[in-house]
């Protein structure tokens, strides 16, 4: 609902930082407070220090940030490869088809991630197809979980899509690939980098399927930071979970600068 009045708008500002930051603000607050804190006995942390983000950015940490990197990297240009195919074939289909992929590709987020990594887990233990104790059973369960992302926003982009421009290039003799490479995956851009960033953050913090796949010389950083904190090294936790924050935003600002061509703005 539209607030026009001041009175109206600064209680609505009121009511959103009242919900913000005790639910949002606070907790990440706290994170990065503790990362920085060698103790915290009272009501605030004391004993500024950095010497655990030197940790935190070096040997094994390091290694588990850059194995989250390329697992998020792998599974996200997997899934918007899947997904993105698949959601521009739904568009040709009817409406029965695209129910019934609507229905396939939302279902591993329909069920807990533990479910998926078990499923993938049992279904990859033996041959034909061996990957359990590899980096690929993860990298598969990972594109598992977040090609549903991917596919949704692909799928509803292509539903908005103008048909007179496909329609104009086929018209001046453009081939099918020729109309998908310059007129659709152009137009279709935004919602692919979207996608992209989506995935990749969701991959980056996934952690339920993981425990439960992970070989020992490819633990993802999530994991790392759950071991830490279970082992009662809260500080070092909170360090190496600032860094996975830091690291994600990072690549989410350089993927939102991607944007479409000019010519097709």
């Amino acid at each position: 609902m539209l607030v026009h009045s001041r009175a109206g708008k600064w209680a609505t500002w009121a009511l959103f930082l009242l919900l913000f930051v005790p639910l949002f603000a606070v907790p990440l607050l706290v994170i990065l407070a503790a990362s920085l804190a060698t103790n915290w006995s009272g009501a605030l942390p004391s004993g500024p220090t950095t010497a655990r983000y030197a940790a935190a950015t070096s040997g094994a940490s390091l290694q588990a940030l850059t194995t989250s990197l390329v697992t998020a990297l792998a599974a996200s240009l997997l899934a918007l490869t899947v997904g993105g195919w698949a959601a521009l074939a739904a568009a040709a289909l009817r409406e029965r088809g695209k129910r019934l992929l609507d229905a396939l590709f939302i279902l591993p987020v329909a069920v807990p991630s533990v479910v998926v990594g078990l499923a993938v887990l049992v279904a990859y233990s033996r041959p034909p197809v061996l990957l359990n104790g590899t980096r690929w059973i993860v990298i598969l369960a990972h594109t598992v979980l977040v090609t549903a992302f991917a596919y949704q926003s692909v799928a509803a982009a292509a539903r908005r899509l103008d048909p007179v421009y496909e329609q104009a290039a086929a018209g001046l003799g453009a081939s099918p690939a020729r109309v998908l490479w310059r007129v659709r995956l152009p137009l279709l851009l935004p919602s692919l980098t979207s996608a992209a960033g989506l995935c990749f953050a969701l991959s980056m913090g996934e952690l339920s399927a993981t425990v439960m796949l992970y070989p020992p010389d490819w633990t993802p950083l999530p994991v790392r930071i759950f071991a830490t904190t279970d082992r009662g090294s809260l500080f070092t936790g909170a360090a190496l979970a600032v860094v996975l924050m830091a690291t994600t935003l990072l690549v989410l600002a350089a993927v939102s600068r991607i944007r479409t061509p000019p010519a097709y703005r």
